[in-house]
């Protein structure tokens, strides 16, 4: 059986389950039915004109176009994370300790994946490519902003103690390693939950609509097993990678603690 079509009469439906939401947020004053409402239109309209793109991109397949592609997921990715911080690190610090983890640990995994492991003919075929891309992107974009979220925040929360340890000659990775491994933790926390869950609690998204579409069982489930390794590799090494560079920026080559590297509170 091949898939069922959903006619957007069908989407309208499902759309008014939001809005049905919507208006209990609103009138229990819980204070997030603009964000709900703006969010669900966003995804509405990205996804709409992502399923565009990716239908001309299907039909003309190259690597410069999905290349571009690719560096604009990431550009964008970069951005949310730098958006889901408290305090991020001012400058283009920010900005390049956020995109490198992001494009070494994504653009590497997903290159692996199609070279050794699943390679589709040719390797850089999009119908590949850009979802493997697209998840692993996605969790290393929430385990970089939830890591790096805790350390700064907790850097300055903690300032006093850190100081302390500097001023007994502790050097600053000693100074910074317990931060540094809670962030690391706290980045790691979705994926070992989902992974934890998958299959007793819930169907991941890629195996269930693989099945939707009319995949064998077994076929979904062993391509959602390889996902959720290479999702659980990407994470940790953009969550380490990223980490360990906010934290050397936050001292200077005098082993100084330097908040004022990091935004103003908002």
């Amino acid at each position: 059986m091949g898939v069922v079509p959903l006619s957007y009469v069908d989407l309208v439906l499902a759309a008014t389950l939001v809005l049905l939401l919507a208006g209990i947020s609103f009138a229990l004053s819980l204070g997030i039915t603009r964000d709900l409402l703006i969010g669900a239109l966003r995804a509405t309209v990205q996804l709409l004109l992502v399923g565009l793109v990716l239908k001309v991109l299907f039909a003309h397949a190259s690597v410069l176009w999905i290349s571009v592609m690719a560096l604009g997921m990431v550009a964008v990715a970069t951005r949310e994370v730098y958006a889901r911080q408290q305090r991020p690190l001012a400058g283009s610090w920010g900005i390049g300790v956020s995109a490198g983890p992001l494009f070494v640990s994504s653009f590497s995994l997903t290159v692996l994946a199609l070279l050794i492991i699943i390679g589709p003919d040719p390797w850089y075929l999009p119908q590949y490519a850009i979802p493997l891309l697209g998840m692993l992107l996605g969790n290393a974009m929430t385990a970089v902003a939830l890591g790096m979220d805790r350390l700064t925040t907790s850097a300055v929360q903690q300032r006093d103690q850190i100081d302390a340890r500097l001023a007994l000659g502790h050097p600053w990775q000693q100074a910074m390693s317990g931060l540094q491994q809670d962030s690391v933790r706290v980045a790691l926390v979705p994926i070992i939950n989902a992974m934890a869950a998958a299959g007793v609690v819930s169907l991941p998204g890629m195996m269930t609509g693989q099945i939707l579409s009319g995949t064998p069982p077994m076929e979904a489930v062993k391509y959602q097993i390889l996902i959720m390794f290479l999702i659980a590799a990407a994470t940790g090494i953009a969550a380490l990678l990223a980490i360990s560079g906010a934290a050397r920026r936050l001292f200077d080559e005098r082993q100084r603690l330097r908040l004022d590297r990091l935004q103003p509170a908002p």
